[in-house]
């Protein structure tokens, strides 16, 4: 016959040992989980990581070089936009009339530039000839003194043909355009001129106008009255059960 405290010992004794594995367990098991979240959270990190880079150079791969042309194009458009925004918002009468001023800046804009084009390169060819030929020559005429009215050489006036009128065009939204014209051309004809590069030109000249397009476009938009609120049925179910439960005194 067993003992009855032998027995109560040994009972407490088997309860203490599991007890005891259930920590041991516990604890290897908890460690085990702890690793695996270690490492599932590094392998999570080394994924972003290669993702991320992998975008970067996708990125890297499709994204153009800026060129010197659409550099100076950018300091442009931040010195005029904001005079050609004032100007436009301010034709409220009609659309008739911003659809002029947007006609006729555009126009302005690509006449000024053209002849600069064609300037800017017959001045090269000249330059060019004259220093192949001014390297033989004395000009004595640069050392003459005009002192008389008829000696004085007289720069002939020539109109400024950049601004045109657009036949069938609202007059205000073209008299808008024409002072708004005069207030940015000097810097659109400076920053043009700048760029010796062909390719830069011709760059900027397309950009300047593509992008004074989309702005006449966003210009408009924030002219418009706030968009229609879209219907909700589930909106309008709810509206006139409140509705209904107001007049019941509900």
């Amino acid at each position: 016959m067993i003992n009855r405290d032998e027995l109560l010992t040994e009972m407490k004794e088997e309860q203490r040992l599991r007890k005891v594995l259930r920590g041991l367990l516990k604890e290897y098991f908890k460690e085990k989980e702890v690793k695996k979240i270690i490492e599932e959270n590094r392998f999570k990190k080394i994924i972003r990581a290669l993702i991320k880079e992998a975008i970067s150079a996708d990125v890297a791969d499709e994204q153009p070089q800026r060129s010197t042309g659409i550099n100076v194009l950018e300091g442009l458009l931040k010195n005029v936009i904001a005079i050609v925004e004032d100007d436009y918002k301010a034709l409220t009468t009609s659309k008739e009339q911003r659809d002029s001023f947007r006609a006729h800046i555009l126009n302005a804009v690509d006449n000024s530039l053209a002849p600069v084009e064609v300037t800017m390169d017959a001045d090269q060819a000249d330059q060019d000839l004259e220093e192949e030929v001014s390297m033989d020559i004395d000009v004595e005429e640069d050392k003459f003194i005009p002192v008389r009215d008829q000696d004085q050489e007289v720069e002939e006036e020539t109109e400024d043909e950049s601004f045109q009128d657009i036949e069938g065009m609202d007059v205000t939204g073209r008299n808008f355009a024409s002072v708004t014209y005069n207030k940015i051309e000097n810097q659109v004809l400076d920053a043009y001129e700048s760029l010796g590069d062909q390719a830069d030109r011709e760059l900027f000249h397309d950009y300047l106008l593509t992008n004074l397009k989309l702005y006449f476009d966003r210009f408009e938009e924030e002219l418009q009255p706030t968009a229609i609120e879209p219907e909700s049925p589930d909106y309008n179910t709810e509206k006139d059960v409140e509705t209904d439960l107001g007049e019941l005194g509900i």
